[in-house]
Formats: C-alpha cells, structure tokens, sequence
C-alpha cells in the first residue's frame, strides 16, 4: 500500500491578490494567447483599462480617448474625472475596491467587480497610473503587481483625468505580438457604441455619428444590401439590421452595456425571437423562423443594471431582468421591437415588400433542400457515431462558465498520419480533430446546395454545428493545418473560399486560422530547436555549432505525436484569416478561386510561404 501524503498547517497557504491572478489568469482575462486571436488576453487587459475610460464618457466626463502601443508599451489617457487621488494605488492594487460599487456614480457600468485593472497590474511587468484632477496630480509604479514607487503633485498645469501604462508580462503571454487590426475593431466598437465619443490611437481618429448603423455599414457592402439598414432606438436599447443579397446565415452582433457579448446571451436570444414574433403579426402569416432570419445581418445593444456575464470575460449575457423597475430582457426588447420594427414596416411598405420576397425565396430554397438536409443530417450524424471523421474534444466554445472554452479548437488535417499524430498529441479537454479524405472540392460560384450534398462539407458544417447562424459554434478557432507544400497551400484556399462562399462570418468574426508548424530540426546532444523560416534555421545552426543534426519536414505526417504536442501546445503558432476591408467578399472569392491564374499563383509565392525548392523545381 502505498504511503499517504502528509495533510499539515504546512500544506495550507494563502495567496494574496496578486500571487492568484497570476496563477490562474484564465480566470480573470479568459485565454492567454500570443495575439493571433482578438480574444487573446493582451488585447483583454486592453479592453480592461479602456472600460474604465469609456465608463467615464457615459457618465459625461470625457470626450476623447488616445491611445497609444509602441512595440510591447500601452498607453491609454483619458479626460474623464480622474482617480480621487488618495485612492490611486488602491483602484489598481486591493480587491474589492472601485467607484463601480457606488451605483449611484456607474448606473450601467461595464463592469462591477473592480477586478479589470488590478489584473492587468498583476500581468504587467511594468503598469503606472497617474491621475489628474482638481490642479493635482499623483501616480504609482508597479512591476507583476508590487509597488515600486508613488509620487504626488502639489500643483500641476496637465488636464484632469487619468493615464495608465502597461506593459504586459512575457513571461505569461509567450512571444506575443499587438495586431493592430484586432485593436482597431475593438475601438471602432467602443465608438459605434458611444457616438460623440473621439478615439485616438498612434495618431488615427475613430469616431461615429450613426452608432450602430455605422457598424452595419461597414460589415457589409451597399451592393450586397437587400434593403437600407434599419435603425431603431429607445431607452437603453439600439439596433440595427437588414438582409444581405449573397449571405447564407445569420449574422449578429450584441453588446450589453459596452461589452461585445462575442457568445451572445439572454439579450440576442430574446432579439432573435422577437424579430420572429414581430414579422409574423406584422405579415399575419406563420412563417418558418429560419426563413425569416436567414440572410440577416443586425446588431443589437443594451444597458442593463448590474448585469451578471457568465464568465469573467463578459462575453455572454446571463441576466434575465433589466434591472430597477424595468421588465425582463426578454419582455424589454419583445416589446421594443414590437412597437418600433412594426411602425417602421408600416411606414417603409418598400422594405416590408422587400423582407417578404426574401423571406419567401428563403421558404422555397429550404423546401427544395428539404429531403437532401435530411439525407445530409442522417449522414453526419451516422458519421459522428462511428467517429470516422471528427475526434471532438471534452470542451466546447458554448461552454462559457467555463474558464477554458476560448481555448476551443479544432484542427483540419489532411490525410490520415497529420490527423493521427496531431489527434495523439492534442489536449483532449479543449482541442478536436477533424480530418478532411484528399482535396475538398472548389465551390467558387455554387449555391448552398452543395454543401450538403458534398459529404466533406456536410460532415464539416455538422460539426463546427453552423447550419444557420454563429450563435452554436463549438469551436472558438478553426485550424486548417495542411503541408507547406503546393497541395497543401491549394488545400488552404479551398477551404478558405468554403467558408468565404457560405460561411463569412467565420472570417469576420475572426474564428479562422492557419496553422504554423516548423519546416526545420536542428539539435544537438543537449538542445533541439525548431525552426519555422530559412533565418530560424541559420540562427539555430550558429546557436548549437559545430555541425547539428538538420533535419527539413517535408510534411505533418513525418512529424511524430511526441514532437507535434510542442507546435500545438503553448507555443502554437497560427496566422489569423482576416478580410481585407478594401475588397468585398465576391473579389476575395473571384481572386483566390477566379481566373486569374498567374496571379494567384504568384500570390501564394508571395504570402503563402512555398519553399524556394519547390519554385525552382517549377512545381507551382
């Protein structure tokens, strides 16, 4: 029998504030992260900081916000109130110490928990505060959350209100990297959701007269409105909406309280019925709720009373109730919608006629799709039972009470020996492999049809769980990981044009990646480095000179499980797809997939990495 471990005083320790939220991160800021994703926890004590400034907008106190990221140093300056100066260091440093507690001084904050700062303080290797406020001014220093330093003004000329630099800690967020692109729509948001609010960073201007209209507009193209965007607003509530011509599912986009409620919640659930139930009385016709919302894109945003999110990270409505004396959310935007969405059809008969055509074809298009759905459905999920094409991890991005759901991934492979090894080396609790049976087909130009008619992109959809709408994703990141090869690269864009043909918003939302994996080995008897350019190769040789084993990876499938768990573990390297905002969805479709052929190739010379090998060899 083996010997029971000692239980004594000695075994029990308490951690201060700082020692925990360093521990377990994930628990206050979500997933760490390198950058790659916009909800990696950099951009997350970004949006912390930035909560408290925008906090003091809405409370009338500021109007401009600048920002600023050089390299790994952020700095956020606001014109708010400022930081009552004998409180400085405590904001930022002692638990359960904030203004949000007072509601009367943040009636509808962002957040109430006063945990924001003082985890970016935690995770920083260097954070300051300065406030300025009534002709003073004080400021603290810190380094992972210890004091190192105060200062106090008796007389100052600076402006009132409150300035926090940071920089966050490298040893927590391994090789990370800012994207300005993540930060720029984290702030193009922050000023739909406030217009009249101005936004600086490194010397560009956000601001928005139109709130969430504007977002709309700049989601999707005029040439691919049904209609004119839609635009209501009430007391605590906005939205925006319309049909797209070209898209296939739906599109949302919630906010409560600021916050992007990325998961949605009790808030777009209830939007979601009530665009239902006020379409249907309003055309005094039982439509299919799918028929109705197929195609729409809308926007929705809320202020409730001390909202409750069902995760530290605040993307995921939980409450049920407005607050105050105001009814339940459901109730709230039900009658909203009922009272404004009804007038404005009464009103705008051309965008009524316009809703009904659509929803019309829609009911057509699903009836003629009927028996193929089911066809499709059965064969997914027999798929799913025999578990010929997706091994599923324990974890899915639905799970938001769940401090590891923005972790979800699935990984796309090809062939058998990738999705062997990566599915023997993958962390089962929140990563899942799918694994594609040679080339997907190129479906540039087809209708939605295909998708359920080709088993490959059946079996896909089934599993990322997408048919309709985003709203039941299971996965946070979808990982294409295919050879550096030209089948490889060819792989990519076929999928890529998938998702950009049927499901958009996978790509807009910023759930698509590509995979890195080394191209080179290089070790000696005492270190093995893994190289993922030609210079990493050079450096690596230098480094374990004289003469290291070099061995060049053809292929996923020569890389082990025992090597693989390194390249998807902490370290992962993935590219993000992103949408270029200069072109729409139809010009990225006809680049990649079009003719265009000398082009696109010398674009996947370019941008896509294939080894100078294989061009001199004319393989491409």
């Amino acid at each position: 029998m083996a010997e029971m471990t000692k239980y004594t005083e000695d075994n029990i320790r308490s951690l201060d504030w700082k020692e925990h939220i360093r521990m377990r991160p994930g628990m206050y800021i979500g997933k760490l992260g390198d950058g790659s994703s916009a909800d990696d926890g950099i951009y997350i004590l970004i949006k912390e900081v930035l909560d408290n400034s925008i906090d003091e907008f809405v409370m009338g106190a500021g109007k401009t916000i600048d920002i600023s990221i050089q390299a790994e140093t952020v700095t956020v300056r606001d014109y708010g109130r400022g930081i009552p100066l004998g409180k400085v260091v405590d904001v930022v440093s002692k638990m359960n110490t904030g203004g949000k507690y007072d509601s009367k001084a943040f009636k509808k904050s962002v957040g109430l928990n006063g945990v924001g700062t003082k985890a970016v303080n935690a995770l920083s290797t260097y954070f300051k505060v300065e406030s300025s406020r009534d002709g003073k001014s004080a400021s603290a220093e810190f380094e992972k959350g210890e004091l190192t330093g105060t200062s106090n003004e008796d007389s100052t000329s600076k402006r009132k209100g409150t300035k926090v630099t940071f920089v966050p800690d490298n040893s927590i967020f391994k090789n990370y990297k800012f994207r300005n692109e993540y930060v720029i729509k984290m702030l193009k948001n922050y000023v739909y959701l406030n217009p009249g609010l101005t936004i600086i960073f490194n010397g560009e201007k956000y601001f928005s007269e139109n709130g969430l209209k504007d977002l709309l507009s700049e989601r999707i193209a005029e040439t691919d409105l049904l209609y004119p965007i839609v635009h209501l607003k009430g007391n605590d509530i906005e939205v925006a909406l319309t049909h797209s011509r070209t898209q296939y599912s739906e599109e949302y986009h919630s906010f409560v309280n600021g916050q992007n409620t990325t998961q949605g919640g009790t808030h777009l659930t209830a939007f979601r019925e009530a665009v239902v139930k006020t379409v249907r009385e309003f055309y005094g016709k039982n439509y299919d709720a799918s028929d109705i919302r197929k195609s729409i894109v809308a926007a929705i945003s809320i202020k409730v009373m001390e909202p409750v999110f069902e995760s530290q990270t605040k993307t995921k409505l939980g409450s049920t109730d407005m607050g105050g004396e105001l009814p339940t959310v459901r109730t709230y935007i039900n009658d909203f919608l009922k009272r404004k969405l009804d007038n404005f059809l009464h009103k705008n008969t051309d965008v009524a006629e316009s809703i009904q055509r659509k929803i019309m074809q829609a009911e057509r298009e699903r009836k003629e799709l009927s028996g193929i759905r089911k066809l499709a459905k059965d064969r997914a999920k027999k798929a799913s039972l025999h578990n010929k094409k997706l091994r599923d991890c324990r974890i899915h991005f639905g799970d938001a009470k769940n401090e590891r759901n923005l972790e979800t991934t699935i990984f796309i492979t090809e062939g058998d020996s990738a999705s062997g090894s990566i599915t023997k080396s993958r962390d089962v609790n929140t990563q899942a492999v799918f694994s594609l049976k040679g080339k997907p087909l190129n479906c540039y130009g087809l209708t939605k049809k295909i998708v359920y008619e080709n088993e490959e992109f059946n079996l896909l959809q089934a599993a990322l769980n997408i048919e309709e709408s985003l709203e039941d994703l299971r996965y946070n990141n979808i990982v294409i990981a295919t050879d550096a090869d030209v089948d490889g690269m060819h792989i990519r864009l076929l999928l890529i044009t998938f998702f950009l043909q049927f499901f958009p918003e996978v790509i807009k939302e910023g759930h698509l990646f590509i995979l890195q994996t080394p191209l080179f080995r290089v070790r000696n008897k005492k270190e093995t480095i893994y190289c993922y350019s030609e210079q990493e190769r050079v450096d690596a040789i230098e480094k374990l000179k004289p003469k290291p084993e070099i061995t060049r990876f053809k292929g996923l499938g020569e890389i082990s499980p025992d090597e693989f768990q390194f390249f998807i573990g902490e370290d992962i390297r993935l590219d993000p797809v992103m949408l270029d905002e200069n072109m729409s969805i139809e010009e990225l479709l006809s680049f990649y997939m079009g003719k265009n052929t000398p082009t696109r190739q010398e674009f996947i010379i370019d941008n896509l990495k294939v080894e100078l090998d294989l061009i001199e060899k004319k393989e491409i």
